[in-house]
C-alpha cells in the first residue's frame, strides 16, 4: 500500500537530491555535456566568490534582526489573546495569521505599493508629518528595512499560533496559585509563562533560523517588480538562495548553483546540530 509513495519519493525527492550532488561536482549548463571538475565549485565559493559572502552576510543580518522581532511580537500577541481577548481571540488569531498564508506575489505587490518612492503610502505619511520622502527600494539601507518589515509582518502570525499551542499546555492551576500568593500579571508572565514555554521557544528559534536561510520569495518578487537588479541596490538584500537562483537559472551554471545549494545545506545542518545540542543540554539540566 505504501509502495506508490516510495516510488514518488524516489522520483521527485531522493533522486533530485542525489543528482544535484553529482551536478555540484561538474561544470554543466543543463544542455551540453557534463564535465567533472571535482571540488572546484566548492573551492570557488569560499575563495573566489565575493557575492556569496555578501549574500551570506545579508541573510545572517536579516535573520539576526527579524527573528527576535517575530518571537517578541508573536509571544506577546499570543499571551494577550489568551489573557485579555478570550471571546474575540479566534477572529484576531485569523487576522494576524492571514499574512503567513498570503501568496508571496501578493505580499510583494502590497509592499511595492506601500514603499513606492513617489506615490507610496509610507512616503505620503512621512511628507505630511514634515519629513522628506525616502527612496525605499533604491537605497541599500532602506531596502533592508523594507525586507525586514515585510518578513516580520509575514511570519510573526505563525509564531503566534505556535506560542498559543504552547500556552494551552500550561496548567491554569499554576496561574491561580500565583495570583493567590499575590503575583501580578507581569510576574506570572516572567516566572511561569516564559519558563514553561522553553521547549516551544527552542523549536521556534531553530525553525526560524532554518527558514531565514531559505529566504527568497518576498525580496525576489519585491525587487523584481521594482525593476531592480537581483538582490536590490548594491546587492543589499541578496540572500544565499537568491544567489543560487541567479547562478543556476540566469547564468545557467547548474554545477556551481548546485554547489551553492549544498553549501547552504551544510550551513543549515551545522546550525540545526548546534540548536539540537542546546535543546538536549537544556533537557539534561532540567532532568538533573
Amino acid at each position: 500500500m505504501i509502495t506508490p509513495y516510495f516510488f514518488l519519493y524516489i522520483a521527485f525527492g531522493l533522486f533530485p537530491i542525489l543528482f544535484s550532488l553529482v551536478i555540484s561536482l561538474t561544470k554543466w549548463d543543463g544542455i551540453g555535456e557534463m564535465t567533472f571538475i571535482g571540488l572546484k565549485n566548492y573551492t570557488r565559493i569560499f575563495t573566489n566568490d565575493p557575492l556569496f559572502y555578501t549574500s551570506l552576510y545579508n541573510t545572517v543580518l536579516i535573520i539576526v534582526i527579524t527573528i527576535p522581532l517575530e518571537i517578541i511580537l508573536g509571544l506577546l500577541l499570543a499571551v494577550f489573546l489568551k489573557d485579555f481577548f478570550r471571546k474575540s481571540g479566534s477572529v484576531l488569531q485569523l487576522i494576524n495569521f492571514l499574512p503567513y498564508i498570503t501568496t508571496p506575489v501578493a505580499i510583494g505587490i502590497i509592499f511595492q505599493i506601500l514603499f513606492d518612492w513617489k506615490n507610496g503610502s509610507v512616503n505620503v505619511l512621512l511628507t505630511k508629518m514634515g519629513f522628506e520622502s525616502v527612496y525605499w527600494l533604491g537605497l541599500p539601507w532602506a531596502s533592508r528595512v523594507v525586507v525586514i518589515i515585510m518578513q516580520t509582518w509575514t511570519t510573526f502570525g505563525y509564531k503566534m499560533v505556535l506560542f498559543l499551542s504552547g500556552l494551552s499546555t500550561i496548567p491554569e492551576e499554576l496561574y491561580e496559585s500565583a495570583k493567590i500568593d499575590g503575583a501580578k500579571w507581569l510576574d506570572c508572565f516572567i516566572y511561569i509563562t516564559i519558563p514553561m514555554l522553553k521547549p516551544i521557544m527552542i523549536f521556534v528559534v531553530t525553525t526560524s533560523i532554518i527558514n531565514g536561510f531559505r529566504l527568497f520569495d518576498e525580496p525576489q518578487l519585491l525587487f523584481q517588480s521594482a525593476s531592480q537588479p537581483i538582490g536590490g541596490p548594491d546587492h543589499a538584500v541578496l540572500t544565499v538562495v537568491m544567489r543560487y537562483y541567479d547562478v543556476a537559472f540566469h547564468s545557467f551554471d547548474f554545477g556551481y548553483g548546485s554547489a551553492i545549494a549544498y553549501s547552504l545545506f551544510m550551513v543549515i545542518a551545522i546550525i540545526s546540530f548546534i540548536s539540537m545540542k542546546f535543546m538536549n543540554r537544556g533537557e539534561e539540566e532540567s532532568s538533573h
